[in-house]
């Protein structure tokens, strides 16, 4: 299951309390104060992991509360600080307060860590306040609360390239084709509901690994979020290069230069610039008797503003689409 939002809530332990106590011993009638201090309640972390590829994880333990700082003792005994507590997420989750809707961060490499809630701080013994004037204070601090927050997380992709096509385009297809991922392929539209990320390998010489999404198929609106719209435009955001999956087929009575058109339209309404990103088009499927013409078309309506790579998926025939991307990734 993909899971890309969830709430959540985090309590940091609270600072345990300083101890009041003076030292008896024999033959030492007035020993004097020795209350140790509280421990330093645990905070709760956030970190980003290769290792978590949704929030599905989240959904299940939705509450993370750090163990208290254990209170100070007699004899100048200190308690220890709690221990802090860890919540793995995956790279290019954004976190959010719930309650004044700030961005506490965005966890967009791996290892990034976040501080979510602090432990409370653990209260001085009385010990600490003996002077030569208060040489017998009766008085400890008490540990202070730790915070807690609600948070909201939304998981954005981070992927070197992002296909983007109407449903049943072939962008699920063109992904099994360029690496080893094997995402659901079926011949009806929104066969994809969630993204899906491949990795294409090069060989010899350098051996490069690019990461490569395959977003769900966009529908006209999806800017004003019609369909699941903002739900997959988002995973776009952070793509470094833009490769579009056009029918050539002209499958369903579809144009793909107006679908050409439509989908820059989108991105744009969407986010500002968006389009401008490196892009080139895999003209698919163009093992259909309509698609030379359709070809011919769109490279005339483009004017060799864009690098149009004719490709058909379903049998493996991709022509120069991957050294491309890899050129692209490395420009950009």
């Amino acid at each position: 299951m993909f899971v890309d939002k969830v709430t959540i809530r985090v309590i940091a332990g609270k600072g345990g309390n300083g101890c009041c106590s003076f030292r008896r011993e024999k033959f030492i009638p007035k020993g004097g104060p020795d209350g140790g201090d509280g421990g330093d309640g645990g905070s709760v972390y956030l970190e980003a992991s290769t290792g978590e590829q949704s929030l599905v994880s989240l959904v299940y333990q939705t509450r993370y509360r750090a163990q208290n700082g254990p209170g100070g003792r007699g004899a100048g005994m200190h308690g220890r600080n709690a221990d802090d507590i860890t919540v793995k997420v995956p790279v290019g989750t954004v976190v959010t307060d719930t309650a004044t809707g700030e961005v506490l961060g965005d966890l967009d490499a791996p290892g990034a860590r976040l501080l979510v809630a602090r432990g409370g701080r653990g209260g001085r013994g009385n010990a600490r306040f003996a002077t030569s004037t208060n040489r017998v204070p009766r008085y400890a601090e008490p540990g202070t609360e730790g915070e807690e927050r609600e948070l909201f997380l939304e998981l954005k992709i981070i992927a070197d390239g992002g296909l983007v096509g109407y449903p049943n385009a072939g962008k699920s297809t063109l992904l099994g084709a360029l690496s080893a991922a094997r995402p659901k392929v079926a011949p009806y539209p929104f066969t994809t509901l969630h993204p899906v990320v491949g990795v294409v390998e090069f060989d010899y010489p350098d051996y490069t690994k690019l990461t490569l999404a395959d977003i769900p198929g966009l529908i006209d609106g999806a800017h004003d979020n019609v369909g699941l719209g903002h739900s997959f435009l988002k995973h776009i955001e952070r793509t470094r290069v833009l490769i579009y999956v056009l029918d050539m087929a002209g499958t369903d009575g579809r144009d793909p230069v107006d679908d050409f058109r439509h989908l820059q339209n989108e991105l744009e309404l969407y986010q500002a610039h968006l389009t401008e990103r490196p892009s080139l088009i895999a003209a698919n499927k163009m093992d259909a008797p309509e698609a030379e013409e359709n070809l011919r078309r769109l490279e005339s309506a483009l004017g060799g503003r864009y690098r149009i790579v004719p490709v058909t998926a379903a049998i493996g025939e991709l022509g120069e689409l991957k050294t491309l991307f890899k050129e692209l990734v490395q420009r950009a």
